[in-house]
């Protein structure tokens, strides 16, 4: 499904982001972090790693993730919020369209969402070169 499509995951919760590295993995798919910080993500983006999707939690230990959002999105990089709370506040008013799951609801859930903008961002680039020249 996912055939190795590099996922960050940006999760604190250490068996939460097992479980998600082990669903990314079972699909086929490849895992970037998981990082458990604003700042880890923030690292990984600037160092260039290849991020295809994310799933990102809404609140970590250092601030909420709406700076990693934003990088991702500004990147046109799919992203899912799997959060306990919710989209934070300043990214919701930016981008009240993105994907949440809100926790407890299962982990499967938020990468089938992921898969589906993944798959959604494929077609169009498709059809945009079938049709651009």
């Amino acid at each position: 499904m996912l055939e190795h499509t590099k996922i960050l995951i940006v999760e604190d919760e250490a068996v939460i982001a097992m479980h998600l590295s082990m669903i990314i993995e079972d699909c086929g798919g490849e895992v970037i972090g998981p990082a458990i910080s604003v700042a880890e993500a923030l690292a990984l983006i600037a160092a260039g790693a290849e991020i295809e999707g994310a799933v990102l939690d809404g609140n970590l230990g250092d601030g909420d993730v709406t700076p990693v959002a934003l990088e991702l999105v500004a990147k046109a990089i799919p992203v899912v919020i799997y959060s306990g709370v919710g989209i934070p506040p300043d990214l919701a008013s930016i981008h009240p369209d993105l994907p949440v799951v809100l926790k407890p609801q299962a982990a499967s859930k938020a990468i089938s969402l992921l898969v589906a903008s993944i798959e959604d961002k494929q077609i169009c680039k498709q059809i945009c070169r079938l049709h651009l020249p």
